[in-house]
């Protein structure tokens, strides 16, 4: 069984990804993201089609530490974050939790 991206922002943020053919988002805006994102995290979380969940790095500063806590260390659906400018960092990381191998590591021949 495929699994399927969840992206889960602002409309802005979502846009581009329903456009390149993401079927399963979660739209809240930047007016409500205080009130709304922890619920709308948990729906993409709680989703067992759902394999990856796209994000803000910003965004990750609205969830509840609840929330922010399970995001960060669930292994399915993985979460990646974007944005953020290059000193954000963490995609490394993210892709050797989500496949349990880290790709860019150097030989040391």
């Amino acid at each position: 069984m495929s699994q399927e991206i969840a992206v889960v922002g602002s409309p802005e943020f979502t846009t581009g990804f329903r456009l390149a053919g993401v079927r399963k988002f979660e739209t809240v805006p930047d007016e409500n993201k205080d009130e709304q994102l922890d619920q709308a995290v948990r729906s993409a979380l709680g989703d067992d089609d759902v394999g990856i969940i796209v994000m803000h790095n910003d965004d990750l500063e609205h969830l509840s530490r609840t929330v922010r806590e399970d995001v960060e260390t669930s292994i399915e659906p993985t979460l990646v974050t974007l944005g953020g400018g290059a000193g954000a960092g963490g995609l490394r990381d993210q892709i050797k939790r989500a496949i349990g191998i880290d790709l860019m590591e150097e030989d040391e021949s």
